[in-house]
């Protein structure tokens, strides 16, 4: 069964609102979200919120496993397969990350800074290939001036590239807004204070039309 036709999906599943179901239907999308994670067979995968597995079946081709955590216990019985380990769970709330592992995932747009801020903060993987809300993915590859503290936050840890737009019809239910695929690479971290760091960011973006030496004055 073709797992990227709108109608074979629909077949399958009813989407759920509440966790912010949108499945990819473009193969081509997919294959550029999985070339982007520049995967080998010593490669271990986790991917977050897969679905029916239409891009999980794609990565298990290439890596030499795939985790796939997944909240709805629904989507649990698609994730079945060579290489494949299916985690019926909360990424928020998941612990057991692999010594070194490699990011995929087709975000639901609630979920990208607190799963970006977890990965980034915790056990790091070796990249994130994302695909999320168009609009957020330029905000954490801004350049300054344009710089927000959500991407300051980002690239702080990593080094960032967006690989390539994608419009919302390529997605069922079809969302509101585009999407963007997006790399993240983290990077050691830079030897300052970071308690201190995100104190004087936040600081110089609480006004941004005032001075820095003002805001930090009202401290």
């Amino acid at each position: 069964m073709d797992l990227f036709s709108k109608q074979n999906i629909k077949k399958l599943v009813s989407p759920s609102k509440k966790l912010g179901q949108n499945f990819l239907i473009d193969r081509k999308i997919a294959e550029k979200l999985i070339e982007s994670a520049d995967l080998n067979k010593k490669d271990i995968v986790l991917e977050i919120g897969p679905g029916i597995g239409n891009i999980t079946e794609k990565l298990a081709e290439k890596a030499k496993k795939v985790i796939a955590v997944e909240k709805d216990p629904g989507m649990i019985k698609f994730l079945q397969g060579k290489n494949i380990q299916a985690v019926n769970e909360d990424i928020l709330k998941f612990k057991d990350f692999p010594k070194k592992y490699k990011i995929v995932a087709n975000l639901p747009f609630y979920l990208t800074a607190p799963v970006i801020r977890k990965l980034l903060e915790g056990n790091q993987p070796q990249s994130m290939s994302l695909m999320i809300q168009k609009e957020v993915a330029q905000r954490i590859n801004a350049n300054p001036p344009k710089m927000s503290i959500l991407a300051v936050s980002v690239q702080l840890y990593a080094r960032t590239k967006i690989i390539s737009y994608v419009s919302k019809r390529h997605f069922w239910p079809c969302p509101k807004v585009d999407s963007a695929i997006i790399k993240i690479v983290p990077e050691p971290i830079k030897d300052i204070p970071i308690d201190l760091f995100f104190k004087i960011v936040k600081s110089g973006f609480s006004h941004p039309r005032k001075q820095l030496i003002n805001n930090l004055s009202n401290r």
